[in-house]
């Protein structure tokens, strides 16, 4: 592996085909405006290291927004503008440097520029090209999102991480690839926590994150973990390096982050709440957390918005239920373990929500109103259920009208390719604008009906039409199920399944064509 172009970053393998809700502006605005912050119009956007472009490609499709963006991989570049050529969006996508971008003439400015997983993997000079690129393209009152790996959550792994990847660089064999190099790292990692070495003893989680590591996606260990440059990063650190692109921090775009009593004892909040700075705060919070990996949305200019301000913002923020009303739980997870809902507030609030047709939560108040639901509560719930991905946002009727057919001109071609991968398991929702969750197996349903077979039986031999022409067979229960008439079989009973459960919400999110 050369070093010309990668700069140090692993180009021998491709990245994963992950779709980051973070990404989709829509979720920015929610975030924006519970933190009391105005929120501009997105009209322009760019992503910065978009990996396969699944997620600039779904957003760029499903909404209204004009994007583009660059990832230096070419092999990724090129699967990105197939899905942006197949949608006819018109996403703008390279395969140029940071540093080849900025110097383009023919970008607009943007009110809205993300990085989702980039930032930790790259030299010091690349972090100074975005930081300029971000002073030079976004507008005043625009948003960057960017994601990275924090200290002190990271602080115990480092030292094996970087023995692990030394080990790759000087023991690996070069000849082998990448994933045997992993692989090396990996087996030599738990030969030297065999041996019971101090650093072990001082720091025993490192053991179980090893053992987590062997059963990983090697294409996401080989950009997590095996890139020359990651350095994890105080939040204080970030805030410095953003100083020169005149941003302001705006809070967490983890939306589970702004409800304190799901993330924070009594006494944790007090204590917070008595550090006088703001900024400071933040970083004192990681430690109390523990944080490992931040989200968070800087804004150039950002403007308090006063109370009226915020609460008409809020009461015209739509969301649409994005799952069948009994996948709801009734707990979602928290740094302090699980938190309950608040069963007064779900109940009559998913029993209005379930026929998945989006609602303002100026609507929802006013609807809940008899059930004695305050606004407070319903906010609340909203933000973690939007958090824990179960409520999405929603655009207006008319933009999503408007992204319909570029939406469903993706769809088809991410439904074909799920003949011969399961690598890919999201398609576009113009309800949502951006991507809403399905497997291969859906897919290949969807597909099935969009050509005109109309009962789930049909979709079930469709599917398994695919799958027996490549030798593929399912796995049930853990045992591969070697007999056709047993992979039929199973097909039809998922089949049915998704036709109850699932195909009436994705009709609702406007995922099908009908």
């Amino acid at each position: 592996m050369t070093d010309d172009w990668t700069a140090g970053y692993v180009a021998d393998i491709g990245y994963t085909y992950g779709y980051y809700a973070e990404l989709n502006p829509l979720r920015a605005r929610l975030a924006l405006l519970h933190a009391g912050f105005a929120c501009p119009t997105f009209e322009n956007a760019c992503e910065l290291g978009f990996g396969q472009g699944l997620s600039v490609n779904l957003h760029a499709a499903a909404s209204g927004v004009h994007w583009a963006g660059t990832d230096f991989n070419p092999a990724q570049a090129a699967f990105a503008q197939e899905l942006a050529s197949a949608s006819g969006s018109g996403a703008r996508l390279f395969d140029q440097s940071f540093e080849e971008l900025a110097a383009r003439t023919d970008l607009p400015e943007f009110d809205y520029i993300g990085l989702h997983g980039i930032w930790s993997w790259i030299s010091d000079a690349n972090r100074a090209v975005i930081v300029d690129f971000v002073r030079r393209r976004l507008k005043v009152g625009g948003v960057l999102y960017v994601s990275y790996n924090t200290l002190p959550g990271w602080a115990a792994f480092a030292p094996m991480r970087h023995l692990m990847t030394e080990h790759a660089q000087v023991i690996g064999a070069e000849g082998a690839g990448i994933v045997s190099r992993i692989d090396g790292a990996i087996d030599f990692a738990e030969k030297l926590l065999a041996c019971n070495p101090a650093f072990a003893r001082a720091n025993p989680q490192v053991q179980d994150r090893v053992k987590r590591l062997k059963g990983q996606n090697r294409h996401y260990l080989a950009h997590e973990y095996f890139n020359r440059d990651w350095h994890p990063m105080h939040f204080g650190t970030m805030a410095g390096w953003l100083e020169p692109a005149k941003v302001q921090y705006a809070g967490s775009a983890h939306l589970l982050d702004h409800i304190e009593a799901v993330n924070l004892t009594a006494e944790q909040r007090t204590f917070l709440r008595e550090v006088p700075d703001p900024m400071f705060r933040e970083s004192v919070r990681d430690f109390v957390v523990n944080q490992q990996f931040r989200r968070d949305h800087w804004v150039k200019g950002a403007r308090r918005m006063s109370a009226l301000e915020q609460r008409e913002a809020l009461g015209a923020f739509r969301a649409v239920l994005g799952v069948p009303v009994a996948d709801v739980p009734a707990k979602v997870s928290t740094p302090l373990g699980e938190a309950t809902l608040n069963v007064k507030v779900t109940e009559p609030l998913l029993k209005i929500m379930g026929d998945h047709q989006p609602r303002s939560i100026g609507e929802l108040e006013q609807q809940l109103a008899a059930s004695a639901v305050t606004y407070a509560n319903l906010l609340e719930v909203v933000m973690i259920l939007v958090g824990s991905g179960h409520l999405h946002p929603a655009q207006s009727e008319t933009q999503a009208s408007a992204c319909r057919v570029s939406a469903q001109r993706l769809n088809a071609h991410l439904m074909a390719r799920a003949r011969a991968s399961a690598d890919i398991g999201h398609l576009a929702s113009p309800v949502t604008g951006g991507g809403v969750s399905v497997g291969r197996f859906g897919q290949l349903f969807l597909a099935a009906r969009a050509a005109g077979q109309a009962e789930p039986a049909q979709w079930a031999q469709s599917a398994w039409q695919s799958l027996e022409a490549q030798g593929q067979r399912l796995i049930k229960d853990g045992t591969r199920l070697d007999e056709p008439a047993d992979n039929v079989q199973e097909l039809g009973r998922l089949a049915g399944d998704f036709a109850q459960r699932q195909l009436p919400v994705l009709h609702s999110l406007q995922v099908t064509s009908d």
